[in-house]
């Protein structure tokens, strides 16, 4: 079983959130535009649930 996280950033700070968070074992699984703010980025993360 997997959960799921849906987290929105600006472009520059994207980046460091992702590793951030790959350290804590979730992995991206899709990376969208963000056309309401126009320069930021909404990130779908996946890890397994333990």
């Amino acid at each position: 079983m997997y959960e799921y996280r849906v987290e929105t950033y600006k472009v520059k700070e994207a980046e460091a959130a992702m590793n951030q968070l790959a350290k804590e074992g979730w992995r991206v699984i899709q990376v969208s535009p963000n056309m309401g703010v126009g320069y930021g980025v909404v990130v779908t993360y996946e890890r397994e649930k333990v």
